[in-house]
């Protein structure tokens, strides 16, 4: 598969920042492959009405498809470029909190933006408030010590999903409920694509969260 680099901003990534309600949390909104920094902002708007929503595209091209990691074939991992993408991803969302004003956001991940939210939960946890993962599968196959404290996750695997072996799935939620973080696991009767299940339930878990913030 040919991949190359893409060419980032002045923040180190090409992104879309919408402005949000400061006491809403952010959303980091991570695309799958071959999405781009357009494709979730509908989605973001759904899943977190009013709230800040920064959207990078990943930095590398697989067959002109943008990805944030690249990859050495379906569901095996280039790790060194994981890990050091993963670097990437978090100094840019600390370049991008000093320049929009934001707090710590929830990482809304799909596929391949899913995954590497799952890394960055593992490698730099300071970085994330918490994540919604759609169809993640396990990112590093020696995952480090993190401690995660109990931050909130939800992870909305498919059942009949061609790509996430159900196993895979399950090993993410133990390996991230084993560092402390607090884990809804839901397997919906859908495939890999994105379901209005998965609307749903992001939004209710979303809110969820922004109903123990006021309390």
């Amino acid at each position: 598969m040919t991949q190359e680099i893409l060419t980032p901003n002045s923040l180190g990534l090409i992104h879309r920042f919408e402005p949000g309600a400061p006491a809403a949390r952010p959303l980091l909104l991570l695309h799958g492959t071959g999405g781009t920094e357009h494709d979730l902002l509908p989605l973001g708007r759904i899943v977190a009405p009013g709230a800040a929503l920064l959207s990078p595209r990943g930095a590398v091209s697989e067959n002109g498809m943008p990805r944030f990691f690249r990859r050495l074939a379906e569901g095996v991992f280039d790790e060194a470029d994981l890990r050091r993408r993963t670097q990437d991803l978090a100094t840019f969302v600390g370049a991008a909190r000093a320049r929009y004003g934001i707090g710590a956001p929830l990482a809304l991940g799909f596929s391949n933006g899913a995954n590497i939210a799952a890394a960055l939960l593992m490698l730099h946890p300071e970085v994330l408030a918490g994540a919604v993962l759609i169809r993640p599968m396990v990112p590093l196959a020696e995952p480090p010590a993190a401690a995660l404290a109990g931050k909130p996750v939800l992870m909305l695997s498919g059942a009949m999903d061609p790509i996430v072996p159900a196993e895979n799935a399950s090993r993410l939620a133990q390996q991230l409920t084993t560092v402390g973080a607090a884990v809804e696991h839901r397997i919906l009767p859908v495939g890999h694509g994105l379901s209005q299940a998965d609307v749903g339930l992001a939004a209710d878990w979303v809110r969820s969260l922004a109903h123990a913030d006021a309390a």
